[in-house]
Order: C-alpha cells, then sequence, then structure tokens
C-alpha cells in the first residue's frame, strides 16, 4: 500500500478525542459505556487508516462506495488493467518456481515433522523469495502487488503452504508495518534481512481473549529505561518459531501498540512457545508465544503518522485478504485437475461418470469459480497498486475466496471422489482443514462483511442520521413517530436534508453503466450487476432509516444486505474480466458463475439453458480445454478398481 503524506495533510484530524460514528450511534441507541467506547476505537482507528491515505483513494471515493452511492458509476474503477512486472521480480518468482517444483517432485520440500523444510526455505530466500514485496533500496525486488497476486497462485500450484508463508511474511507480517510505518532507521535495521529470508516473520495479534475484538488486547509492554518489558500471551500465530522476527501488538499506556520484536534463538524463562493441536496449517508451525517480563528495545517501537497499534494492524490486513484469495484460485485448480482423470476413470452403468450431467455441472461450476477468483485478485491488487486503500474490495475478495474454496471442496470435490476422499494420501482427506480454515482467517466471513456494511454506510449515516439521532436524544424522544406533529417539528432540522436526499433519489431515472465492448451475454451480466449496485443505496437507506440507531443490532439484516452488494460486485468483476480474455473457456466459465450470481440475487431457478451451457463447459474443460490446468500433474488414482 502507498499514500502521499503531502495529500494525506488534507484529510481529516486525527479525531480521536471525539465521539466516533459509531460509538455515538451505540451510545444513543442505549448501549453499555464499554461497549460504545470499544467500538468507538476501532471506529476512530478505521479513520486513522483512512487519514494516512489521499483524499482520492480514502473508502468513499473507493469503487465500491461510489458504485452504492454515487449518481454516475465509476466503471473504471472496476477495468483492472495487468500489470508489467519489473525484470528482477520476474526472475525472482521464475527461481522461486523452480526450486518448489523441483523439492516437490523430488519429495524433500518437508522435514521429518512434515512442515515445509529449512533448507527449502533457506533455499528461496537466496532466490530473493522473502523479498518480492520489500523496495529494492532494502535488497528487495520491489514487485507490484498484482504482479505478486497473480505468483502466489502459480506458487501454490507447486505448493500452497510455501504460497501462503510468502502471504503471513510479506502482507501481514513484520515486512508491511516496517515498510509502511518504519522509520528510515528501523527500515535500514529490518528490511534487508526480511528481504533476504535471515529474519522470516510473523505478527502477533490474537490472543486467547482477543479474536475479533481487537480491543480486548492485554499483553502490555511497559517503558524501563531504553527498553520495553512485554507480559502476555499470543494465540495462533502462523510461522513463528525461535529466531524469526514478529509484529507484536500489545497495549502501551493502555494504547495499542506495535512493536517489532526479534525473538530468541531458543526459549527461555521470558520467552516460551505454546504447542497445541492444530488440524489447519499442518506444515507450518502455528502457536501460541507466552511473554514473561520480556525486554524488547525501545527503538522497535513503530509509530505512525496518526492513529496506533490497531492504524498498524488493520493497514495490513487487506493484503493478506487479497493474498488468500489468490492462494484459493489455485487450491481450486488443483482441485479440478485431480477431478478430471478421475471423473473419466471412474464408470457407473457402464459409462464415465465424466459423461453424467452432474458431475459436468460440478466441474463447470469449479472452473467459474476459479475465473472469479482470478477476476477478484487482479482487481484488488491492482487497485492497492494505484493506491487505494481496498478496505471493502479486499474483503469482497477474501470472502468470495474462502467461500468458494469451501463449497468446491466440499460440495464439488469431495463428492466427485466419494468415499475415497476420505482414504489416507487423497488430497480432499489429507488437506480438507486447509481447504476449510480460510474461512477463518484474515477475518470470519459474516463478521467481514458486516465490517463492510459498516464502511459502505458510515459516510452515509454521519451525513444524515447522526443529527437525526443527536435530535431524538436533545428533544428526550426514544421512540419517534412520524404522525406525531410534535416529533415532527422538534426534528424538521434535522430530517429536511434527508428528505431532499431520499426525494431525489426516489425520483432520479436510473442510469446505465457506460461499459466497454464486449460479449453481449457478458454485458448483460455488468449490465444487471451495475443496476443491483446502483439500486442498492435505496435499499440500505432504507434499512437505516426503519431501525435507526437499532441497526447495529440487526446483524442477520446487515449480513444480508453485505451479501446482495457483494454478489453484484463479484458479478461484474468476473464479466468485466473475462470480456477482455481471448480464451473462450474462460469467458464460457464465467457466464457459468455470473448466471449463478445472478439468480441468487433473484431468486430465480435454473432453467434448462442454463444447464445445457453448463454441461457444455464440463464437457471442453474435461476434455483439456483449460489451459490453466494443463500442466498440473495430477495425484494418482486411489485403489483403482480394474
Amino acid at each position: 500500500m502507498k499514500y502521499d503524506p503531502r495529500e494525506s495533510a488534507a484529510a481529516p484530524a486525527d479525531s480521536s478525542q471525539e465521539a466516533s460514528f459509531a460509538e455515538t450511534a451505540l451510545k444513543l441507541g442505549g448501549k453499555s459505556a464499554e461497549e460504545a467506547q470499544r467500538t468507538g476505537a476501532v471506529d476512530r482507528a478505521d479513520d486513522q487508516v483512512e487519514a494516512l491515505f489521499a483524499p482520492r483513494y480514502q473508502t468513499v471515493n473507493s469503487p465500491v462506495h461510489r458504485a452504492v452511492w454515487d449518481r454516475t458509476f465509476p466503471l473504471e474503477l472496476f477495468q483492472s488493467a495487468s500489470q508489467e512486472t519489473p525484470e528482477k521480480a520476474r526472475q525472482v518468482m521464475q527461481d522461486s518456481l523452480q526450486v518448489a517444483r523441483r523439492h516437490r517432485e523430488a519429495n524433500s520440500l518437508l522435514d521429518d515433522q512434515g512442515k515445509i523444510a529449512e533448507h527449502v526455505l533457506r533455499e528461496l530466500g537466496e532466490c530473493g523469495y522473502w523479498g518480492l514485496l520489500v523496495s529494492q533500496d532494502y535488497g528487495g525486488s520491489g514487485a507490484p502487488f498484482a504482479s505478486f497476486g497473480t505468483f502466489l497462485t502459480e506458487m501454490s500450484l507447486q505448493d500452497p503452504t510455501v504460497a501462503g508463508l510468502a502471504s503471513v511474511h510479506g502482507c501481514i507480517g513484520a515486512v508491511d508495518p516496517v515498510r509502511t510505518f518504519g522509520t528510515p532507521e528501523q527500515k535500514e535495521r529490518f528490511l534487508p534481512k526480511l528481504a533476504s529470508g535471515e529474519r522470516l516473520s510473523a505478527f502477533a495479534l490474537t490472543e486467547p481473549g482477543a479474536g475479533s475484538d481487537l480491543t480486548a488486547l492485554s499483553t502490555t509492554a511497559t517503558l524501563d529505561g531504553d527498553s520495553y518489558v512485554v507480559n502476555g500471551e499470543k494465540l495462533f500465530i502462523t510461522n513463528v518459531t525461535p529466531g524469526r522476527t514478529i509484529g507484536l501488538v500489545c497495549l502501551i499506556e493502555d494504547r495499542p501498540a506495535v512493536l517489532i520484536v526479534d525473538l530468541p534463538d531458543e526459549e527461555n524463562d521470558q520467552f516460551q512457545l505454546k504447542k497445541y493441536g492444530l488440524y489447519a496449517l499442518k506444515r507450518t508451525y502455528n502457536r501460541g508465544i507466552v511473554f514473561r517480563d520480556f525486554r524488547v528495545p525501545a527503538e522497535n517501537l513503530l509509530t505512525p503518522p496518526k492513529g496506533d497499534g490497531l492504524t498498524i494492524a488493520y493497514h495490513g490486513l487487506n493484503l493478506g485478504r487479497v493474498a488468500l484469495c489468490a492462494t484459493a484460485a489455485g487450491n481450486m485448480r488443483i482441485m479440478l485437475a485431480s477431478m478430471l482423470p478421475w471423473a473419466k476413470y471412474r464408470e457407473t452403468y457402464g459409462a464415465p461418470i465424466a459423461t453424467r450431467e452432474l458431475v459436468q455441472r460440478r466441474i463447470a461450476r469449479l472452473t467459474g469459480f476459479i475465473v472469479a477468483a482470478d477476476a477478484l485478485v487482479q482487481w484488488c491488487a491492482g487497485l492497492i497498486d494505484e493506491g487505494y486503500r481496498g478496505e471493502m474490495e479486499c474483503v469482497v475478495a477474501k470472502i468470495f475466496g474462502s467461500e468458494a474454496q469451501k463449497e468446491a471442496a466440499i460440495e464439488l470435490f469431495m463428492k466427485t471422489h466419494g468415499g475415497r476422499s476420505f482414504l489416507h494420501g487423497h488430497l480432499f482427506g489429507d488437506h480438507v482443514h486447509e481447504y476449510l480454515a480460510p474461512c477463518i482467517y484474515e477475518g470470519e466471513g459474516e463478521m467481514l462483511g458486516m465490517a463492510f456494511f459498516k464502511s459502505l454506510v458510515k459516510q452515509h449515516g454521519k451525513q444524515f442520521f447522526e443529527p437525526i439521532g443527536k435530535a431524538l436524544q436533545s428533544a428526550g424522544i426514544r421512540q419517534p413517530s412520524p404522525w406525531n406533529p410534535r416529533h415532527a417539528w422538534l426534528l424538521k432540522g434535522a430530517l429536511i436534508p434527508y428528505a431532499k436526499w431520499l426525494t431525489r433519489e426516489t425520483l432520479a431515472r436510473p442510469r446505465k453503466a457506460a461499459l466497454p465492448p464486449m460479449p453481449a451475454a457478458l454485458r448483460g451480466y455488468a449490465e444487471f450487476a451495475a443496476q443491483q449496485l446502483q439500486r442498492g443505496r435505496l435499499e440500505v437507506s432504507s434499512a437505516m432509516r426503519r431501525h435507526q440507531l437499532a441497526l447495529a443490532d440487526r446483524q442477520c439484516r446487515m449480513s444480508q444486505l453485505s451479501h446482495r452488494l457483494q454478489t453484484a460486485i463479484c458479478m461484474l468483476c468476473t464479466s468485466l474480466y473475462a470480456a477482455r480474455q481471448e480464451d473462450e473457456i474462460i469467458r464460457q466459465a464465467a457466464e457459468v458463475m455470473c448466471r449463478e450470481l445472478q439468480a441468487q440475487l433473484t431468486g430465480e431457478a435454473l432453467g434448462d439453458r442454463d444447464f445445457r451451457a453448463q454441461r457444455k463447459l464440463g464437457e471442453a474443460v474435461a476434455e483439456g480445454g483449460f489451459s490453466s490446468i494443463a500442466n498440473l500433474h495430477p495425484d494418482e488414482i486411489l485403489m483403482p478398481y480394474k
């Protein structure tokens, strides 16, 4: 991510002393002071992250926000362009793929504990793998994030864990916090070692009692001379072993902060790892960390220009969310490559199941999931390279990628392989937890969906509904009635601006998005998706008007609205992406995916025409038509019966 300090100076000043919109709403809604205060702290951290970005790249000017609230549809912001990869980064990527491929083919990727072996990590470091997102000034190759995202999909075809470690290290580990918030001295001290792989990194945020509630931190750091003394416990920290470098989120003087911590090479009385059984992430280390009077140099404290440790934590999550979707696109390719030989081999009633319509539909849907995930990765990563914060957009990619991978694994991959899915050595049985766990990583899907919704309505709420709420509180009205003349009179000043907005939007004629030349079917889906987003503002505003300050408690309603808008975004991005591709299979897959998404939004049942399209696509993919899996070597068929 990048931001322009000269332009961000024009952004709203740090409002840490003022009540946030969320805090005000909760107070007016009768919530406890503690809940209002904690929610307000998260809301202010969000404001502080916003202030790091130039105004034109902030959430109110983001593609999703403008697509819903602007009168003119910002189609150009959904038109992602391919990114040129610098020669140095391209060479690093090629060399890294070769290392992973060589060790995979030689069965030398893993050590005797079933983890990615140290010699593999070291060889990847020699290639420059760990420095892809570090600038060349500090020993990295400075890859654009769009190039990095596409590369992660390629690496996941060699080994998903190796791909995931690049995301942990570069996106949510110590690399992003230091390169974004570090002083010149801190960058010089940490980034070269992080780029070379001499120090791999992790991010220590989660605690036993602080998961999605980031305000429940209890790990503390107290200044003592020229160092901080850390006490507390972290949990579920991926890629942590002795000798690693971590970004540690803790409380300093009761405020969240981030310390960059070089862990000792061995455990001691002040630093210990907490080991536990974990089904997911089995090829890397995931452990808890216990600190007891552990000393960290005071010079390792990161100090963002605005905000605190939550600001730093929020900043890096978007990169990890896009990386997750990129890795899911690779995992789903592996599933598809495994399904096809089995579908041709397995016979029922004298015919291969690849000729059965239900199996053809599964193949088609899985291909559609892959194309949609590719589209979202290219779009979101491109926005980040342009300088956008991308908060809502990256949430869409994370949720779609993780949920698509889950459905692909259970409904398509497992059911096609039947009972053999549970044999030792089968991809599904051996990796099912890896396929499901991303629904939790980087934020559980429905919780993130509500965060998406809150980001979407924040400005609208501040502009129109916060004044109404304050007027209600001032007048002592708990249950306003539109038929009560006194209520109408007391609220008229706050209601008039919203009434004008609502009247104008209700009477306005919808405008069609100015779409580029594209195939007719994909154009129809793009137009439909754009219309859904434009209509969303009245539907969202209606929910805000109906539930007023109680909307914060209407989690199911927020989740439903959020999901509908996310579905339209996926549909729009997929259709636009496919229209730019020459491969007819990609276009057909996008049509199948968009038709399914459209049916979700309309409640319409798929018909015979849709099933014919799925069957046609499934047949073509089964016969080798999907070029992006052409070079994959599927796993062997277990317990063959011939």
